[in-house]
């Protein structure tokens, strides 16, 4: 299966800014330090032009563009120029991140000092007077490696936001009835610079149509079942169908980005749609998931958007679930309870689930993988008889590992929020049907209640397999995302938090 580029490629420079009562080459030496240090890490492109003033703010922001850099690191080797070092976040057209030089040596405290620890600060409120968005780490002060580590935390969250700014989200359909929790205003999605196409599922149908006997969809087949293998491959008859339906979906993005050059899809998935098309969308939207195009299960936008910036974080597939019902009690105490590093409550594990459209390189092997059938909709619309239409689920367990649950999302009266909760899928076999797994995240049972719930939360969330808490939770600053709720520690009270119980 080939991947397709759906999130930017991080082209990184950096320039070195001085201020002129300070000693130009401490900056220029410490600069080149940094770019040696970071040189095992990645590409860096090095601005030969230190900036002391507007002119040479100009020359060196012309030299990174030229040089085709779509992300900066602003580097104070000195205490810094306040104007110049602010404009050049402010004419360079992307994502830039501030650090700072931390002093080298005690013995070198006169001429080889920079006071870049002070200059930061004016730097960060000169940011703020001109309301430009940059990203500063946590402690944006440091040695050439200790930046060196900085610019590597950097990579994901640059590559987020190109691609925020760069993404057309194509949605198909409206929600399905009495589905009014994937319902949200799109004017959050304007506030943060991504674009949005809504069309009709009826769209979606004719172009399908259209694709009959396409000549390729034989190879998608082929593609499917070599994916699939022999004991995932339930239904062959029901994958040219599928394919069909994989390869409208990508000749629709072809035709419809725009002027944008990133795609997210939100489709409509039942409960018309497999009587009519013939088949559960799920193994194709899995499918796209896997090649860096997360689709979202039932027209949720916010959910699209977040797999979009859990992808582009991560590199890598992710997929989006229900969290969607608890862990009975019988099996927490057999499979669960005192079995793990962490000593997990029952109210810290739940199941997160959909349908069937995780990536199949996201479910574990020992539960076979393969494309089923959607029992909750067959009991809804073949009576509970032999699956026809209900079929092009891809089912199974998922697979063990570190997660971030998290979810950017807009409140009825357009306020962006969002939450972030780190855990692990735990190797415990669900016992259960559609793509699951059981999940355990410290405290859950009270972020449940007082983000979840408390923040009128819908029950999606975007799941990315790793800890990627730390690059979300920048990425939700540098969007200035008011409100961004994470899994207190046990102790630590959240606000609503009844404090009696």
């Amino acid at each position: 299966m080939e991947k397709i580029e759906n999130i930017p490629d991080v082209k990184l420079g950096i320039i070195a800014v001085s201020r002129d009562c300070f000693i130009i080459s401490l900056s220029e030496s410490r600069r080149a330090a940094i770019v040696k240090a970071f040189g095992s890490k990645g590409s860096l492109y090095e601005a030969k032009t230190t900036v002391e003033n507007e002119k040479d703010m100009l020359k060196a922001v012309d030299e990174v563009k030229s040089a085709g850099c779509n992300a900066l690191v602003v580097f104070l080797g000195n205490f810094g120029p306040e104007t110049p070092e602010t404009q050049i976040a402010q004419l360079f057209d992307g994502p830039c991140m501030f650090v700072a030089a931390a002093e080298e040596t005690g013995d070198n405290l006169i001429n080889g000092r920079g006071d870049a620890y002070c200059g930061m600060l004016n730097c960060s409120y000169n940011l703020n007077l001109r309301n430009i968005p940059a990203v500063i780490p946590e402690y944006p002060v440091g040695t050439a490696d200790d930046i060196a580590k900085m610019i590597e935390d950097f990579i994901p969250v640059a590559r987020t936001i190109i691609g925020l700014k760069n993404l057309k989200i194509i949605t198909f359909g409206p929600r399905p009835q009495d589905f009014f929790a994937c319902n949200a205003p799109i004017k959050g999605l304007y506030d943060i610079g991504v674009e949005i196409q809504e069309n009709s599922e009826l769209d979606l149908l004719v172009a399908y149509k259209a694709h009959a006997n396409d000549s390729r969809i034989q190879s998608v087949v082929d593609d499917m079942a070599k994916e699939l293998g022999a004991d995932g491959n339930n239904y062959p008859a029901l994958l040219p169908r599928m394919a069909q339906f994989e390869l409208t979906l990508l000749d629709w993005i072809e035709a419809n980005k725009g002027s944008k050059k990133y795609v997210a899809l939100a489709d409509k998935c039942w409960p018309a749609f497999p009587k009519e098309f013939g088949f559960e969308p799920c193994y194709v939207n899995s499918r796209l998931a896997s090649r860096g195009i997360p689709v979202a299960c039932e027209v949720d936008i916010f959910g699209a958007l977040s797999e979009y910036i859990g992808t582009c974080v991560t590199g890598e597939p992710v997929t989006l679930l229900d969290i969607n019902n608890s862990v009975p009690r019988d099996m927490y105490e057999s499979d669960i309870k005192g079995k793990f590093d962490y000593d997990y409550k029952l109210e810290d594990t739940f199941m997160g689930f959909h349908c069937g459209n995780t990536p199949f390189c996201r479910l574990a092997k020992r539960s076979k993988p393969g494309v089923k059938y959607q029992l909750i909709q067959n009991r809804l619309l073949e009576n509970g008889g032999t699956p026809d239409f209900t079929r092009g689920t891809l089912e199974g367990d998922i697979a063990e590992g570190e997660i971030t649950f998290f979810r950017l999302q807009t409140t009825p009266d357009t306020k962006l929020q969002a939450y972030i909760a780190q855990g692990e899928v735990l190797p415990v076999p669900t016992r259960s049907f559609g793509g699951i797994g059981i999940f355990a995240i410290p405290e859950m049972g009270r972020f449940y209640r007082h983000v979840l719930i408390q923040k009128n939360y819908p029950h999606h969330g975007a799941v990315a397999f790793g800890h990627v808490g730390k690059s979300l939770y920048t990425i939700f600053q540098y969007l200035k995302i008011a409100s961004i709720d994470y899994n207190q520690p046990a102790g630590v009270r959240y606000p609503t938090e009844n404090p009696f119980a």
